[in-house]
């Protein structure tokens, strides 16, 4: 064998196999020969599955340092990052972005009920333009409140949707998004605001962030003082 290997550069047979690919009982080299075959096969196998294993490590490391609650949108002047109570210290991703999702639902629901107690209590030609109240109260003084169980079901059909963005709670974190959802986006964009620059849609998420957030406590502190006086804020 060694004389053929030289005198003619070595070829895959198409009919016999190579030795090296002979079951470890046909080793021509004996019993022997076949056990350290046997042992260099398992050693083979078992650092490749280290090897694999130590890959899809680096791989879930890297998915890690990859996310940082620090480059989320939302984070601006005065404060900066602003968690006194450590919210994100020991959080995961998953959990991170429910975090924000709640966030967000919040200030869009803050910025329509605003912007609805400013608008109603000055405009409102509906149901025959009687209901002059504050707002507080208004809904309790329209035909709606006896259709509670419709106004349920509307909200949820649309809460519905969101169950998708969830990390699957069997054998998963509860109360988690997936990383691959992005923070908000319901599908709805009629008017394509929605920049395709990542620096741009980073700073429009901020002031929609902001400007929810200061809805937020503008919301309550009208809700607060309508309550105290019993009359109209406008």
């Amino acid at each position: 064998p060694a004389l053929a290997s030289q005198a003619a550069p070595h070829t895959a047979s198409p009919r016999w196999p190579s030795l090296r690919c002979l079951p470890p009982l046909l080793s021509p080299d004996g019993p022997r020969s076949a056990v350290n075959h046997h042992s260099r096969a398992s050693c083979a196998r078992a650092h490749a599955g280290a090897a694999c294993d130590a890959s899809a490590g680096d791989r879930g490391a890297a998915r890690a340092a990859a996310f940082n609650v620090k480059d989320l949108p939302g984070i601006s002047g005065p404060l900066g990052f602003f968690d006194p109570l450590g919210f994100s210290t020991d959080a995961s991703e998953g959990k991170i972005k429910f975090y924000r999702e709640v966030e967000l639902k919040h200030a869009r629901v803050a910025m329509l009920a605003s912007l609805g107690f400013l608008v109603g209590e000055n405009f409102h030609p509906l149901f025959g333009g009687n209901i002059d109240v504050p707002s507080y109260i208004a809904f309790q003084e329209t035909p709606l409140q006896t259709f509670w169980p419709a106004v349920m079901l509307a909200i949820s059909i649309l809460e519905v949707f969101s169950v998708f963005s969830f990390n699957s709670p069997l054998g998963g974190e509860p109360w988690s998004i997936r990383s691959d959802y992005e923070s908000g986006d319901l599908g709805f964009d009629p008017l394509g605001l929605k920049p395709t620059s990542a620096a741009e849609y980073k700073e429009m998420a901020t002031k929609e962030l902001n400007n929810g957030r200061l809805a937020m406590f503008a919301i309550a502190g009208m809700v607060g003082q309508e309550l105290a006086t019993g009359s109209k804020l406008f």
